[in-house]
């Protein structure tokens, strides 16, 4: 693949994603405009896949390169990200070691016993819950958990949240633009925009810098679903810049066109207001389209409201990117027992 070439990449996925077309979905949106979803919420038979594999099959060779026998990772307790870690780890038969922090404000019964903690707990991964709140940075907790292994005579491979800081993170979402573009040739048609969730920013910042290769790097629409969003743009700043570099984009993309809407993260990260509930139970009965309360929940009401408030010119192609996370939903099942 054009920009990547260089790049080795051990297989998670399916390959290329389906992109489907959502006609009740754009009617019932008001219908001046055409949405379409990438389904890379269905890339793999690895424990319900998503998008945190498509970065991983680029950091996977750097794994087997490194010799390590654990993999140490990161995140809330309803992560997806470490979900598709302890995955990723029982393919390779590694160890997995996950630090699960106390990232929501969220307290249903069953929250950290159900959805995607459950799966990872399943698959041999070893789950530590933590008390500390929400950071996409880098945290005391994850050296502690990557010590433990160390001092059990294993060699641990960090993983930070969401892949996201890894010198690799970037790579996978390069790759969503390049597939993308291929498949707009079969479609005859090109996006005029893509909307995308973005949090610990390597998803979104890889498809910034995947297409600016065709100068549509600013038609990538981030939804914010972080709620701080001054620390998730300076973080995508930075994955931009190194992805570029690594890539070789040739120039440098400027801050014009990293688009970032921070008004659909209220109440706060992982936590649904009711127009993110509103925009799931929207998305399941018009098109059977499982989305969730943390973030794919967030992009889609973002989509809906800027699609009502005339924000994409009438007659505009939106692809959505679904990254997965429906698992999650499990863990929040009170708001949506009646529906």
């Amino acid at each position: 693949m054009g920009m990547l070439g260089k790049f080795e990449r051990y297989p998670l996925t399916f390959g290329t994603t389906a992109i489907e077309h959502l006609p009740r979905l754009s009617a019932a949106i008001g219908g001046k405009i055409d949405v379409y979803a990438k389904r890379d919420d269905c890339n793999s038979g690895l424990a319900f896949g998503g998008n945190k594999l498509r970065k991983l099959e680029y950091i996977v060779p750097d794994i087997l390169a490194s010799g390590a026998d654990t993999l140490v990772s990161i995140g809330g307790v309803q992560s997806n990200h470490t979900r598709m870690v302890a995955a990723t780890a029982a393919k390779l038969g590694l160890k997995c070691v996950v630090v699960q922090e106390k990232w929501v404000p969220h307290y249903d019964a069953v929250y950290d016993r159900v959805g995607n903690i459950l799966l990872t707990r399943l698959m041999g991964a070893d789950s530590r819950l933590v008390e500390d709140e929400f950071d996409i940075g880098i945290r005391e907790s994850w050296e502690n958990a990557m010590q433990s292994v160390r001092d059990a005579g294993g060699k641990p491979y960090g993983i930070p949240a969401g892949a996201s800081v890894h010198k690799y993170g970037g790579l996978g979402y390069v790759g969503f633009a390049e597939e993308v573009r291929s498949q707009e040739v079969e479609l005859g048609f090109k996006f005029d925009y893509i909307v995308v969730c973005v949090v610990t920013g390597s998803t979104f910042g890889g498809m910034v810098v995947g297409f600016a290769a065709d100068g549509r790097a600013d038609r990538v629409i981030g939804i914010d679903a972080s709620g701080t969003p001054d620390q998730t743009r300076a973080q995508v700043r930075e994955i931009v810049d190194n992805t570029a570099e690594l890539v070789e984009l040739g120039r440098k993309i400027e801050d014009s066109e990293i688009v970032i809407n921070p008004d659909y993260a209220y109440p706060a990260y992982g936590v649904p207001s009711e127009a993110t509930n509103d925009a799931i139970r929207l998305a399941a009965r018009t098109e059977a389209m499982m989305t969730d309360p943390v973030y794919e929940g967030k992009s889609m009401q973002g989509m809906i409201d800027l699609a009502k408030k005339g924000f994409f010119p009438e007659g505009s192609k939106v692809l959505y990117a679904h990254l997965g996370g429906a698992p999650a939903l499990n863990g929040y099942s009170y708001y949506y027992k009646d529906g």
